[in-house]
């Protein structure tokens, strides 16, 4: 996005703006999901949570899981990633969620129901105030969502405060190498994606 001294709304108000719009989002098909995953990792996930798929990349793929892992997905959405997530580090390890957006928790959540998949949680909060303790995941990953917080210092910090010694971070986002025109940075719905 851009910096935070740019809009015309201070961070809580870009916070409702992200939450009401990823609230209302409906499926909208696997056009997007058959783009980023493969066969085999889509063939084992509800069709509902593929319909949801709203990333950018699958950092799934390069995150380089292991059995037994902790891993935190920065705003979860959908559930996608942090279902793949679970099945990648198995019963020994856990998939934590994280979400702003209770309607997006409830769509996981029923998608974790439906694969039978018991190592996964969803947890409502914001990325800039992980509600996790120190050193508490191995890996973190996120898809397309960083750049939607106006205090990504403040993301990267909690990101690495949660994260154990030698964890991970791997992401998909987008990024600005410029400036934005006036009209895009005053507009709520070309913030939101």
């Amino acid at each position: 996005m851009t910096d935070a001294s740019e809009l015309k709304w201070s961070a809580d108000e870009a916070a409702r703006i992200v939450r009401e719009t990823y609230g209302a989002v409906v499926p909208t098909g696997s056009k997007v999901a058959q783009s980023l995953y493969t066969a085999d990792e889509l063939a084992v996930l509800p069709e509902a949570v593929v319909g949801m798929a709203l990333g950018m990349g699958n950092p799934v793929r390069y995150a380089d899981l292991k059995p037994g892992e902790v891993v935190l997905d920065l705003g979860s959405g959908g559930g996608i990633d942090t279902l793949l997530a679970a099945l990648k580090v198995g019963p020994p390890g856990r998939a934590i969620g994280l979400d702003m957006t209770p309607e997006m928790l409830e769509k996981a959540r029923a998608s974790a129901a439906a694969a039978g998949v018991k190592n996964v949680e969803f947890i409502e909060g914001r990325m800039e105030a992980i509600p996790l303790p120190d050193a508490s995941v191995d890996v973190i990953i996120s898809n397309g969502v960083i750049n939607l917080s106006t205090e990504k210092g403040k993301v990267f910090a909690e990101a690495f405060r949660v994260l154990r010694p030698a964890g991970r971070l791997v992401f998909s986002d987008s990024v600005i190498d410029g400036t934005l025109p006036r009209e895009v940075l005053e507009s709520e719905a070309a913030y939101a994606g």
